[in-house]
């Protein structure tokens, strides 16, 4: 028999430990029969207790690799994770732009989900510029604070940031709540310019999350690449991500990651 499966790409960063980055988005492809397609933004030399190396790919190595893919395969939708600095954003951007009727959920990686920044103001700046591209924007709290310009510490913080932040373009944001303690902890916030709505699961008490933000925007971008609206992708993510985070993955020394495969497990 042959088959001929809906294709997703991901352009975002190796994670050398396979918790994250390409890693995490390939297997979350796999995970839903999607075909996964890849361009590399950076190498990371990394494991469960933290990154010790980064190396960036030129930005025309990054494009080369989307051309490839798009020329020859295509796709239906895509995801982007860690771009890592302004050219490289730029560049990506510009591409991006000439594309029609693919989806695009752009995870704006600029502050980890525990407040640390991971790019500097001028790749911030740039990134900016990706989100008019957005099928769906996946902000956690702290680059949600950014983009809105507000403080986020409740829910209806989260609501006005996810509204502010759609004004600037992305057809729909998600504003996440994963780092968040206490009731708020898990609970995201959708809004498309018509719809405000919280989307909420069990809370998982685990320290086994690394991981989780790329899997989700990746997982919304499968459900989109097999014809799913962008809200019943939003949702069967996060289902997803929770199951995956029910069967997280003890290992290494330090946070482990969220069980991809989690309907092969024992």
């Amino acid at each position: 028999m042959v088959y001929s499966p809906s294709v997703a790409l991901t352009i975002a960063g190796s994670d050398s430990g396979g918790g994250a980055g390409i890693q995490a988005d390939l297997r979350t492809f796999a995970f839903h029969a999607v075909h996964g397609t890849s361009a590399l933004t950076c190498i990371t030399a990394q494991n469960t207790q933290g990154v010790s190396r980064v190396d960036a790919l030129e930005p025309e190595a990054v494009i080369a690799q989307i051309e490839a893919v798009i020329s020859d395969i295509g796709i239906q939708a895509l995801k982007t994770g860690m771009l890592l600095n302004q050219p490289i954003i730029e560049a990506v951007t510009a591409y991006l732009q000439g594309l029609v009727n693919i989806d695009c959920v752009i995870d704006p990686v600029m502050v980890s989900r525990t407040g640390a920044q991971l790019i500097d103001d001028g790749a911030i700046s740039a990134l900016k510029q990706l989100i008019p591209l957005a099928t769906i924007l996946t902000p956690n709290r702290y680059e949600a604070e950014i983009l809105s310009g507000r403080p986020i510490y409740t829910l209806e913080d989260m609501e006005a940031a996810a509204q502010t932040i759609h004004a600037l373009g992305a057809s729909a944001v998600i504003v996440k709540g994963g780092g968040f303690d206490g009731e708020l902890r898990g609970v995201d916030v959708w809004y498309d310019g018509t719809t405000l709505t919280k989307l909420a699961t069990s809370c998982i008490d685990t320290t086994d999350t690394h991981g989780t933000g790329c899997t989700l925007s990746a997982a919304i971008a499968a459900n989109l690449a097999l014809g799913h609206s962008p809200f019943a992708a939003a949702t069967r993510a996060k289902d997803y991500v929770t199951q995956a985070l029910i069967h997280s993955l003890r290992i290494g020394k330090g946070q482990g990651p969220v069980g991809h495969f989690y309907k092969l497990l024992n």
